[in-house]
């Protein structure tokens, strides 16, 4: 049955993110206390940010006179897209028009979207490995 795009309106604050792998090990991306928001608008504009609980900062006024080793820390802790967002059937499609990461512009995020019924809303993407093998992306909100 198709999700409700009411539903899904609003501000949603990050509980969890785990990728679970085929042989029962998990794994959290940004550790455990990672935080995030994703945001879905009733015109349908979508956005989700994910971060590192401790970031270290560049301790200058200007981003762009950071070190190439800054930069890259604060790429690496840091996770961001944006665009139109709509519902197709359990899933929610997140078309990407821009990113901190640009090879995620012009692509289509599918997650498989479970509401809990206690204002938690699970989305879940399978993704393939070049090994062969499939790894699964689990993230936890909250309203």
């Amino acid at each position: 049955m198709p999700h409700d795009p009411a539903d899904f309106v609003g501000a949603w604050s990050l509980v969890d993110w785990r990728i679970e792998y085929a042989d029962g090990n998990e794994t959290r991306p940004f550790g455990h206390g990672a935080q995030g928001y994703i945001i879905y608008s009733a015109d349908g504009t979508m956005t989700a940010c994910i971060a590192k609980v401790r970031r270290d900062s560049f301790g200058i006024a200007n981003a762009r006179n950071a070190s190439a080793d800054q930069k890259a820390e604060a790429f690496d802790s840091y996770f961001h897209y944006a665009g139109p967002w709509r519902i197709e059937n359990e899933e929610v499609v997140h078309a990407v028009t821009m990113s901190l990461n640009p090879d995620m512009a012009g692509t289509e995020q599918r997650r498989f979207a479970e509401f809990d019924g206690e204002g938690g809303l699970t989305l879940s993407a399978r993704e393939a490995l070049n090994n062969g093998g499939i790894r699964h992306h689990v993230l936890q909100w909250k309203r």
